[in-house]
């Protein structure tokens, strides 16, 4: 079998210059059509495209859509010999499945090929016709066919066109019209009555086709109109698919995504396109919690982007989010003990194409039986930095810091707010930067909202005595272990290698996550706030450190209104386990988000 299409294939090129004359002589040029194999929103992809289709099979061509859109085509061909083609190379994975006949006043300017090599779109290529296909061997595979294409639709005269007009319910008509408010011919009310305003659309419509001006559109040209709305869902393959595992049957765009794996909650539909796009079906048991749950955690993922509109319900959510690389949209909602939605992820800058394609998809959604079971996708390889196979959003860069007012003022390290879009605090609670003292190092934030910290910095009002033992209280590793430690070392000096009285040395081996968090002693006063180890070009023993010290911070909160809360003086030590609640109880993890 596979050998005799091979043949006939091969033979198509021989035959249609032997055959080409007299068809061009004798064929309507109103029964000629082609074979649509793929639309692409940009000139150069569709180039692309077409070459790569014309380096396996003949007749190929590339024509302007309109809107926007250029289609690759073959042909042209008679309706007859069109069916026999799409059937062939269909069978033998020579064309998208979803290639379709499309009709020559459909097509605009040629783009592909120029020059002498160029179709012309009313000359058909005659396709001999098919032998019998004797049974396959043992030794060969039985060929899949589809089933053969639609006849084509026939032209009408007006008043047929008329009559089958009439036959077309209120949401076809809706239909139509939608079609050609976005085709730029009609500017009024979506309600399926057919006045004057839609008959004079229709008559622009057709001047623009080249079409018998009527004000009545045939059943052919109502199906070219709805084709070029179309266009954008046909392009990336929409169509309807049942996940009986995740209980979700709706239309994706499956030209451009294809299944990948389980991770509950999450059913993975990867990119297999040149696009880009994902789809992930949510699926998963649960109450209020759960949902409530799910909408806070899909926002501290990668793929949903801090820009963007999001809204919480009762029982459902939506999130949107976006960026200079890709838009996401994700809904979900509670129904039975059931939590079901989906998330949808494209590329930036296709506005147009993304909006038709989430509306199908928002409007074809349904529940199904079934949800994912919480032990599917258990066998996957497991990375603390994915959570169900979806990267977690990271800071570009996270430092500690401390409360140093009741109502969740911090100090912090400068260097840890610059070039920010957005600072945090504890990863949950956005902050603004209320002053930067670039002579010292530090800088202070104000929450959006009103925290109660579990401590409160006391600033020792004394100089600390040489070689006391001291504590450093941070997050040392960038908030991978959830809550600040202390590192323990000795107050070498109170003052830089370089004199200035500001900083202190300390003998103390600290980690780039600890600058910005307090210093104290043993009495729980802070005497000042942790620097960053010296960047490039001084190199000093590790357990050499720096910080500001407790005047310091005094001053630069004064300078921006706040008032500091001082330390009793010669406090007695705190047990060793109430020092660390006091020092970690002030400690708060600052991140800088791009």
């Amino acid at each position: 079998m596979r050998k005799l299409i091979a043949a006939l294939l091969l033979s198509f090129n021989a035959l249609a210059i032997l055959l080409l004359a007299p068809a061009q002589a004798q064929q309507n040029p109103q029964d000629t059509v082609w074979i649509q194999v793929a639309a692409r929103p940009t000139l150069a992809s569709a180039n692309q495209e077409a070459r790569a289709f014309a380096a396996k099979i003949p007749d190929v061509a590339g024509f302007s859509l309109g809107g926007g859109w250029y289609g690759v085509l073959i042909g042209p061909y008679t309706r007859q010999d069109a069916t026999r083609v799409l059937q062939v190379y269909r069978a033998e994975g020579q064309i998208p499945r979803d290639s379709f006949i499309a009709l020559p006043n459909n097509l605009r300017n040629q783009f592909y090929p120029l020059g002498d090599g160029a179709a012309q779109a009313t000359q058909p290529v005659q396709v001999p016709e098919a032998t019998a296909t004797p049974e396959p061997t043992q030794a060969e595979e039985p060929v899949s066919v589809a089933e053969p294409a639609a006849p084509a639709l026939p032209d009408e005269t007006r008043a047929e066109a008329r009559r089958s007009e009439q036959r077309l319910s209120r949401d076809e008509r809706k239909d139509l019209q939608i079609a050609l408010k976005a085709a730029g011919f009609y500017n009024s009310a979506i309600d399926g009555a057919f006045g004057r305003g839609t008959r004079r659309s229709m008559s622009d419509w057709q001047t623009a086709k080249g079409f018998e001006v009527t004000g009545v559109l045939t059943t052919a040209q109502r199906q070219i109109l709805l084709d070029d709305y179309n266009a954008p869902l046909i392009s990336v393959g929409m169509r309807r698919i049942t996940d009986t595992r995740a209980g979700v049957s709706m239309e994706i765009p499956a030209g451009e995504v294809a299944f990948n794996r389980y991770e509950p909650p999450f059913a993975h539909y990867d990119a297999a396109g040149d696009l880009g796009v994902r789809v992930l079906l949510i699926s998963q048991r649960g109450d209020k919690s759960t949902l409530y749950g799910l909408y806070d955690i899909m926002q501290t993922l990668e793929i949903v982007p801090l820009e963007g509109p999001r809204e919480r319900k009762d029982k459902s959510f939506t999130l949107e989010g976006r960026n200079s690389r890709f838009v996401s949209f994700t809904q979900a909602s509670l129904k039975n003990g059931e939590i079901k939605g989906f998330t949808l992820i494209w590329p930036a800058g296709d506005y147009a194409r993304r909006s038709r394609v989430l509306t199908a998809m928002q409007d074809s959604f349904e529940r199904t039986e079934g949800v994912l079971d919480d032990a599917a996708g258990a066998d996957i390889q497991q990375n603390i930095d994915l959570l169900s196979g979806l990267e977690i959003r990271k800071p570009k860069i996270s430092r500690s810091g401390f409360f140093v007012s009741t109502d969740g003022v911090a100090v912090t390290t400068a260097d840890v707010v610059q070039g920010c879009t957005r600072v945090t605090l504890d990863h949950g609670y956005p902050a603004e930067v209320l002053a930067v003292d670039a002579q010292t190092g530090l800088a202070l934030l104000r929450p959006s909202q009103t925290l109660a910290p579990m401590a409160v910095a006391e600033l020792s009002p004394q100089s600390p005595r040489l070689q006391s033992e001291i504590a450093v209280s941070g997050f040392s590793y960038e908030g991978v272990l959830g809550a600040p430690s202390l590192t323990w070392g000795t107050l070498a000096d109170i003052k830089s290698l370089e004199g200035d009285t500001n900083l202190a040395r300390l003998e103390l081996s600290a980690q780039p996550g600890d600058a910005g968090g307090p210093v104290v002693d043993k009495s729980g006063a802070v005497l000042g706030m942790l620097l960053p180890q010296a960047g490039e070009g001084r190199q000093l023993p590790g357990d050499v450190s720096f910080a500001v010290n407790a005047a310091a911070i005094g001053s630069a909160m004064e300078a921006a209104g706040l008032s500091a809360t001082s330390h009793a003086p010669a406090g007695s030590a705190l047990p060793n386990q109430a020092l660390v609640l006091r020092a970690t109880g002030m400690t708060v993890l600052v991140s800088c988000w791009e």
